[in-house]
This record gives C-alpha cells, structure tokens and sequence, in this order.
C-alpha cells in the first residue's frame, strides 16, 4: 500500500465545515427541589439546564415497616443524583406547622434522612419556608393548593398535583436570579 502525504494547510486556511452539531456544554450544576411527604413532589434542573419534574411515593407496603419509606426514600436519592451526573444543591419546603401529629413524624423522618445523605455526600441543602414559596409563585403567601398549580401551568408547566407544583415553585424560586437565590 502506498503512503500518502497531505499538504500543510496555509497559514489563513479554514477547516471544512463541522458536519456535526457541537455538543452541549454541561456546565450548570444539577439542583433538586423537593416537597417531601409520602408522596415527594420533585422538580430537578439537569447540568444542561433543562427541567424535569413529577411525584413519587413512599408509602410502605403491607408486609413492610415503616421504616422501608426512608430506606427508600434514600436509594431514590442515590439513583437519582447518579442519573445526574451528580447534584450539587437541594432545596425543600420547610413546613413548621402540620395537619397532624402522623403528618409532623412523617416529615420530621423524611428531613431528617435528606440532611444525613446531603451532609455525607457534602451537598448543599436548605429549607425554603411555604410562605416565602407560595408569595414567590402566586403573589400570595397563604395561597391554596389549586392556586399553586395554576401558578405552575401559567408558566408553562404541567403539574399532576400539588406536591409537584410546589416542588417546581422551589426549583424556580432557587433559579431566579431577581426573586430567588440563583
């Protein structure tokens, strides 16, 4: 087989056009919000800025303790910050105040397991107060339910339920740069 030889390019010459597109810079950092409850309302912006977002639920079966929400719950946060290619912020709804004492010992489980897997991994985390989410996505800080998701659809998103729609109104509050922390 025959060598063969290219010419060296001038010193003003320019390549062929790229056939392909170039590939999107990663460069954001990927960040989960999250209302937790047994049903976890979640809103993530990826490393490429998109945003994802929906429900999942953590109520154990029959045959389970109570305990496997938590287990759970934590192995849906390793999976999850793994499909990302890694989290570096998640915010919560802070409730102080809850409808019952089962609701208040639900919650107090769910934090408590979120603060121990951010702090192992060295992730930043913080509490958002209701108040300051609801006046941030409608206007009104004692906005219902109904009002959080309308909130939600008229910028563009669809949320199944309130979980969702609060979890989203963190995300946008954590990622507005005039009316959050960007």
């Amino acid at each position: 087989m025959a060598s063969v030889t290219l010419p060296m390019p001038t010193a003003g010459a320019s390549g062929p056009p790229l056939a392909a597109p170039l590939p999107v810079a990663l460069g954001r950092p990927a960040i989960l919000a999250l209302d937790l409850g047994t049903t976890t309302g979640w809103a993530l912006r990826g490393q490429d800025g998109g945003i994802t977002s929906g429900t999942v639920t953590f109520r154990p079966s029959r045959f389970e303790g109570g305990g496997m929400r938590y287990l759970r719950f934590r192995g849906w946060l390793g999976e999850l910050a793994a499909l990302t290619g890694g989290l570096t912020r998640i915010a919560f709804e802070e409730v102080r105040s809850h409808a019952g004492t089962d609701a208040a010992h639900l919650y107090g489980g769910f934090l408590a397991h979120l603060s121990a897997w951010c702090e192992e991994r060295g992730i930043a985390y913080e509490g958002v107060p209701v108040a300051t989410i609801k006046r941030f996505a409608t206007g009104k800080g004692n906005a219902d339910k109904a009002a959080m998701i309308a909130a939600m659809r008229a910028r563009g998103f669809a949320p199944a339920d309130d979980n969702e729609a609060d979890a989203l109104a963190i995300l946008l509050w954590l990622t507005d740069a005039q009316g959050g922390r960007a």
